[in-house]
């Protein structure tokens, strides 16, 4: 059994800050779950384009809101609290925060716990020996 809280990993390697974000990992590929688990906190203002070539995404919103634009079909969505978006097709997406936006994601294969984003917007698949 696996027992963290966020409070115990603040200010440790579990938490990754960039420049329109910061990412608590609250659980890594080394946890064994076949995910990873992070508390991600985006800046009220920002933007944000990603698009995960390497690693599915669920994202569940707990606090603040976003706009999401589907780079595929030009849509945005309002993001709020109590909305989940998954990026089930590796979906090239902006996330414009109107209010300071946290979120719960949840990516497969798991994250080793050093990742940031690459040029495109993703992190790259690292294993484990890498991290």
């Amino acid at each position: 059994m696996i027992i963290r809280s966020l409070e115990s990993i603040l200010g440790t390697d579990r938490e990754t800050n960039a420049p329109t974000w910061k990412s608590r990992r609250l659980l890594l590929a080394a946890d064994g779950m076949g995910f990873s688990l992070h508390d991600t906190v985006l800046g009220a203002g920002t933007v944000t384009e990603m698009r995960y070539v390497n690693h599915l995404e669920a994202v569940y919103c707990i606090e603040g809101s976003a706009d999401l634009t589907d780079h595929a079909t030009g849509q945005v969505h309002r993001i709020e609290p109590g909305v989940v978006y998954a990026l089930n097709e590796h979906d090239h997406h902006t996330l414009t925060v109107i209010d300071e936006f946290r979120c719960v994601c949840v990516f497969n294969p798991p994250c080793v716990g050093t990742e940031t984003h690459d040029a495109h917007g993703g992190y790259p698949l690292l294993t484990e020996e890498e991290a």
